[in-house]
């Protein structure tokens, strides 16, 4: 892949990342909005800080699986050993 379309697809995926937030406000359950907007403020802020806390395990979930998946990248990349007529050697 060429560097230019390297970057390009990278500047998508941030234009995506940054755009497409204002969507997902448009999705929201009917009953859960009127409860909420029914109840008092401290109900509300206990609501988003239930929202925020249980979104953080998932995503250092995907975190350390990514890591754990660009660390161990290559070990599996390797080529089999040839001989020099050039066919592989299998053990």
């Amino acid at each position: 892949m060429s560097d230019w379309i390297r970057r390009f697809s990278r500047l998508a995926a941030l234009a995506a990342a940054l755009l497409l937030p204002t969507l997902a406000w448009a999705q929201g359950c009917a009953l859960c909005y009127t409860q909420a907007a029914g109840s008092g403020s401290r109900v509300i802020q206990a609501l988003k800080s239930g929202i925020l806390l249980l979104v953080v395990p998932p995503m250092l979930i995907c975190l350390v699986i990514t890591w754990m998946a660009y660390k161990k990248r290559n070990e599996f990349n390797e080529s089999l050993p040839s001989d020099e007529s050039g066919t592989d050697v299998k053990n």
